[in-house]
Protein backbone atom coordinates (compact mmCIF):
# COMPACT_ATOMS: atom_id res chain seq x y z
CA UNK A 1 0.00 0.00 0.00
CA UNK A 2 1.13 3.69 -1.04
CA UNK A 3 2.33 5.67 2.28
CA UNK A 4 -0.26 8.36 4.20
CA UNK A 5 1.69 11.74 4.22
CA UNK A 6 0.05 14.16 6.74
CA UNK A 7 1.77 17.41 6.62
CA UNK A 8 1.09 20.64 8.34
CA UNK A 9 0.83 23.50 5.85
CA UNK A 10 1.54 27.34 7.56
CA UNK A 11 5.15 27.55 8.11
CA UNK A 12 5.96 23.76 7.33
CA UNK A 13 5.10 23.42 3.59
CA UNK A 14 3.84 27.08 2.39
CA UNK A 15 4.91 30.27 3.57
CA UNK A 16 3.41 34.28 4.23
CA UNK A 17 6.22 36.91 3.19
CA UNK A 18 7.24 37.85 6.72
CA UNK A 19 8.31 33.79 6.95
CA UNK A 20 10.22 32.87 4.22
CA UNK A 21 13.34 34.02 6.16
CA UNK A 22 15.01 34.32 2.97
CA UNK A 23 18.85 34.91 4.87
CA UNK A 24 20.98 34.35 1.74
CA UNK A 25 22.14 37.28 -0.71
CA UNK A 26 19.44 38.15 -3.19
CA UNK A 27 21.16 36.66 -6.13
CA UNK A 28 21.03 33.51 -4.23
CA UNK A 29 17.49 33.55 -3.03
CA UNK A 30 15.40 30.55 -4.57
CA UNK A 31 12.59 31.34 -6.84
CA UNK A 32 9.40 31.26 -5.39
CA UNK A 33 5.70 29.53 -6.61
CA UNK A 34 2.70 31.74 -5.05
CA UNK A 35 0.43 29.40 -3.88
CA UNK A 36 -2.63 31.31 -2.18
CA UNK A 37 -4.07 34.28 -3.11
CA UNK A 38 -6.45 36.11 -0.71
CA UNK A 39 -7.95 39.68 -1.44
CA UNK A 40 -6.44 39.83 -4.61
CA UNK A 41 -3.05 39.92 -3.15
CA UNK A 42 -0.05 37.06 -3.03
CA UNK A 43 -0.24 35.80 0.35
CA UNK A 44 1.97 32.43 0.55
CA UNK A 45 4.58 30.98 -1.49
CA UNK A 46 6.79 27.82 -1.77
CA UNK A 47 10.03 27.55 -3.67
CA UNK A 48 9.78 25.90 -7.77
CA UNK A 49 11.49 23.15 -6.52
CA UNK A 50 9.36 22.79 -3.53
CA UNK A 51 6.65 22.31 -5.36
CA UNK A 52 7.96 20.23 -7.89
CA UNK A 53 8.88 17.89 -4.73
CA UNK A 54 5.00 17.84 -4.08
CA UNK A 55 4.07 16.98 -7.44
CA UNK A 56 6.25 13.75 -7.17
CA UNK A 57 5.12 13.00 -3.67
CA UNK A 58 1.30 13.30 -4.53
CA UNK A 59 2.02 10.57 -7.44
CA UNK A 60 4.05 8.13 -4.76
CA UNK A 61 1.54 8.55 -1.79
CA UNK A 62 -1.05 9.49 -0.13
CA UNK A 63 -0.70 12.80 0.48
CA UNK A 64 -3.35 14.81 2.98
CA UNK A 65 -2.42 18.36 3.57
CA UNK A 66 -3.48 18.70 7.10
CA UNK A 67 -4.07 22.24 8.92
CA UNK A 68 -5.56 24.32 11.56
CA UNK A 69 -7.39 26.41 9.06
CA UNK A 70 -11.18 26.44 8.12
CA UNK A 71 -12.23 25.12 5.31
CA UNK A 72 -12.73 28.50 3.29
CA UNK A 73 -9.21 29.47 4.52
CA UNK A 74 -7.77 25.95 3.37
CA UNK A 75 -9.89 26.17 -0.44
CA UNK A 76 -8.18 29.41 -1.10
CA UNK A 77 -4.82 27.36 -0.96
CA UNK A 78 -3.84 26.05 -4.80
CA UNK A 79 -0.85 23.05 -4.17
CA UNK A 80 1.02 22.16 -7.20
CA UNK A 81 0.42 18.28 -7.88
CA UNK A 82 -2.53 15.83 -7.94
CA UNK A 83 -5.99 17.08 -6.23
CA UNK A 84 -5.58 15.64 -2.49
CA UNK A 85 -8.66 13.10 -2.06
CA UNK A 86 -8.22 14.01 1.30
CA UNK A 87 -7.76 16.98 3.62
CA UNK A 88 -7.62 17.23 7.12
CA UNK A 89 -8.74 21.13 8.29
CA UNK A 90 -10.27 22.70 11.46
CA UNK A 91 -7.32 20.72 13.27
CA UNK A 92 -9.09 17.30 12.62
CA UNK A 93 -12.97 18.64 12.93
CA UNK A 94 -13.64 18.31 9.68
CA UNK A 95 -12.17 15.80 7.17
CA UNK A 96 -12.67 16.88 3.78
CA UNK A 97 -13.34 14.05 1.00
CA UNK A 98 -12.91 15.48 -2.86
CA UNK A 99 -13.33 18.97 -1.17
CA UNK A 100 -16.60 17.98 0.63
CA UNK A 101 -16.58 18.10 4.42
CA UNK A 102 -17.64 13.87 5.54
CA UNK A 103 -20.22 14.65 8.26
CA UNK A 104 -20.34 11.75 9.96
CA UNK A 105 -16.56 12.60 10.82
CA UNK A 106 -17.78 16.03 11.90
CA UNK A 107 -20.69 14.38 13.66
CA UNK A 108 -18.49 12.28 15.63
CA UNK A 109 -15.94 15.24 15.80
CA UNK A 110 -18.95 17.48 17.87
CA UNK A 111 -19.94 14.93 20.26
CA UNK A 112 -16.56 14.19 21.52
CA UNK A 113 -16.02 18.00 22.38
CA UNK A 114 -19.30 18.26 23.48
CA UNK A 115 -18.95 15.26 26.31
CA UNK A 116 -15.04 15.85 26.97
CA UNK A 117 -14.03 19.70 27.64
CA UNK A 118 -16.26 23.33 28.39
CA UNK A 119 -17.83 24.34 25.83
CA UNK A 120 -16.61 27.14 22.57
CA UNK A 121 -18.85 29.73 24.08
CA UNK A 122 -16.85 29.71 27.83
CA UNK A 123 -13.57 29.97 25.99
CA UNK A 124 -14.84 32.60 23.71
CA UNK A 125 -16.12 35.11 26.43
CA UNK A 126 -13.20 34.59 28.64
CA UNK A 127 -11.23 35.86 25.28
CA UNK A 128 -13.25 38.94 24.86
CA UNK A 129 -12.83 39.39 28.55
CA UNK A 130 -9.37 38.93 29.08
CA UNK A 131 -7.38 39.73 26.23
CA UNK A 132 -6.18 43.53 26.13
CA UNK A 133 -7.12 45.33 22.84
CA UNK A 134 -3.83 46.83 23.17
CA UNK A 135 -2.43 44.19 21.23
CA UNK A 136 -5.53 42.31 20.12
CA UNK A 137 -6.36 43.14 15.87
CA UNK A 138 -9.39 40.43 15.64
CA UNK A 139 -11.08 38.03 17.82
CA UNK A 140 -12.05 34.99 15.73
CA UNK A 141 -13.85 31.78 15.77
CA UNK A 142 -12.89 28.67 13.20
CA UNK A 143 -15.82 26.67 11.94
CA UNK A 144 -17.84 26.64 15.76
CA UNK A 145 -14.70 24.28 16.71
CA UNK A 146 -11.78 26.54 18.50
CA UNK A 147 -11.50 30.34 18.74
CA UNK A 148 -7.94 32.31 17.63
CA UNK A 149 -6.63 35.84 18.31
CA UNK A 150 -4.78 37.61 15.43
CA UNK A 151 -2.89 40.41 18.15
CA UNK A 152 0.11 42.76 17.31
CA UNK A 153 3.57 40.29 18.37
CA UNK A 154 5.68 43.23 19.60
CA UNK A 155 2.80 44.49 21.74
CA UNK A 156 2.11 40.92 23.16
CA UNK A 157 2.49 40.12 27.07
CA UNK A 158 4.05 36.76 27.05
CA UNK A 159 3.18 36.18 30.36
CA UNK A 160 -0.62 36.20 29.57
CA UNK A 161 -0.49 33.28 27.19
CA UNK A 162 0.98 31.53 29.55
CA UNK A 163 -2.11 32.31 32.17
CA UNK A 164 -4.45 31.66 29.16
CA UNK A 165 -3.05 28.50 29.19
CA UNK A 166 -2.87 27.21 32.67
CA UNK A 167 -6.76 28.24 32.33
CA UNK A 168 -7.09 26.85 29.49
CA UNK A 169 -5.49 23.32 30.63
CA UNK A 170 -8.22 23.39 33.67
CA UNK A 171 -10.98 23.53 30.81
CA UNK A 172 -9.76 20.73 28.66
CA UNK A 173 -8.65 22.97 25.77
CA UNK A 174 -4.96 23.50 24.65
CA UNK A 175 -3.27 27.34 23.67
CA UNK A 176 -1.03 27.87 21.08
CA UNK A 177 0.98 31.01 20.02
CA UNK A 178 2.02 30.92 15.91
CA UNK A 179 3.16 33.78 14.62
CA UNK A 180 0.26 36.64 14.66
CA UNK A 181 -2.18 34.27 16.33
CA UNK A 182 -3.18 32.83 19.89
CA UNK A 183 -4.92 29.58 19.26
CA UNK A 184 -7.63 28.08 21.73
CA UNK A 185 -8.50 24.67 20.69
CA UNK A 186 -10.35 22.06 22.59
CA UNK A 187 -8.02 19.14 23.78
CA UNK A 188 -9.75 15.92 21.75
CA UNK A 189 -9.93 18.02 18.47
CA UNK A 190 -6.91 16.62 17.18
CA UNK A 191 -4.98 16.32 13.45
CA UNK A 192 -3.98 12.59 14.64
CA UNK A 193 -7.50 11.15 14.99
CA UNK A 194 -8.43 12.91 11.54
CA UNK A 195 -5.13 11.09 9.98
CA UNK A 196 -5.73 7.68 11.86
CA UNK A 197 -9.32 7.83 9.94
CA UNK A 198 -7.70 8.63 6.74
CA UNK A 199 -5.00 5.55 7.51
CA UNK A 200 -8.22 3.12 8.00
CA UNK A 201 -9.78 4.17 4.82
CA UNK A 202 -6.94 3.60 2.59
CA UNK A 203 -5.25 0.60 4.28
CA UNK A 204 -1.93 2.83 4.57
CA UNK A 205 1.12 0.71 6.84
CA UNK A 206 3.04 3.76 6.65
CA UNK A 207 2.37 7.14 7.58
CA UNK A 208 4.40 10.03 7.55
CA UNK A 209 3.89 13.42 9.02
CA UNK A 210 5.62 17.27 9.48
CA UNK A 211 4.62 20.08 11.41
CA UNK A 212 6.14 22.92 13.19
CA UNK A 213 3.85 23.88 16.00
CA UNK A 214 2.10 22.56 19.08
CA UNK A 215 -0.97 21.88 17.94
CA UNK A 216 1.20 19.48 15.38
CA UNK A 217 2.45 17.53 18.19
CA UNK A 218 -0.15 14.36 18.03
CA UNK A 219 0.56 14.44 14.65
CA UNK A 220 4.24 14.15 15.08
CA UNK A 221 3.65 11.19 17.88
CA UNK A 222 0.48 9.28 15.93
CA UNK A 223 2.89 8.56 12.83
CA UNK A 224 5.59 6.54 11.68
CA UNK A 225 7.92 8.79 11.18
CA UNK A 226 8.14 13.03 11.81
CA UNK A 227 10.09 15.84 10.83
CA UNK A 228 10.05 19.34 12.18
CA UNK A 229 11.60 22.43 10.98
CA UNK A 230 13.90 24.60 12.68
CA UNK A 231 12.07 26.86 13.22
CA UNK A 232 8.43 27.17 14.57
CA UNK A 233 6.98 26.91 18.38
CA UNK A 234 8.34 23.16 18.41
CA UNK A 235 11.63 23.75 17.76
CA UNK A 236 11.74 27.40 19.70
CA UNK A 237 11.13 24.69 22.96
CA UNK A 238 13.35 21.98 21.67
CA UNK A 239 10.46 19.70 21.78
CA UNK A 240 11.08 15.97 20.26
CA UNK A 241 9.84 12.24 20.31
CA UNK A 242 11.65 8.87 19.47
CA UNK A 243 10.43 9.24 15.63
CA UNK A 244 11.07 12.74 15.19
CA UNK A 245 13.93 14.42 12.83
CA UNK A 246 14.34 18.16 14.39
CA UNK A 247 15.58 19.35 10.76
CA UNK A 248 18.27 22.24 10.96
CA UNK A 249 16.56 24.82 7.80
CA UNK A 250 14.47 27.41 9.03
CA UNK A 251 11.94 29.73 6.47
CA UNK A 252 10.90 28.15 3.04
CA UNK A 253 13.87 26.35 2.41
CA UNK A 254 12.67 24.21 5.50
CA UNK A 255 9.54 23.17 3.22
CA UNK A 256 11.92 22.03 1.13
CA UNK A 257 13.97 19.96 2.85
CA UNK A 258 10.55 18.81 4.35
CA UNK A 259 9.26 17.48 1.31
CA UNK A 260 12.59 15.65 -0.34
CA UNK A 261 13.01 13.48 3.19
CA UNK A 262 9.00 12.77 2.83
CA UNK A 263 9.37 11.83 -0.55
CA UNK A 264 12.59 9.91 0.41
CA UNK A 265 10.39 7.98 2.86
CA UNK A 266 7.50 7.69 0.92
CA UNK A 267 9.30 6.05 -2.06
CA UNK A 268 11.39 3.49 -0.45
CA UNK A 269 8.06 2.34 1.81
CA UNK A 270 10.47 2.99 4.75
CA UNK A 271 11.96 5.69 7.06
CA UNK A 272 14.70 7.83 4.92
Amino acid sequence: MPALVASDLDRTLIYSSAALALTMPDARAPRLLCVEVHESKPLSYMTETAARLLTDLGDAAVFVPTTTRTRKQYQRINLPGPEPTYAICANGGHLLVDGVSDPDWHAQVTARLADQCAPLSEVQEHLLRAADPVWVRKHRVADDLFAYLVVERELLNEDWVKELAVWAENRGWTVSLQGRKIYAVPKPLTKSAAMREVARRTGADLTLAAGDSLLDADLLLAADQGWRPGHGELADTGWTAPALRALPERGVLAGERILRELLAAAGSGRFA
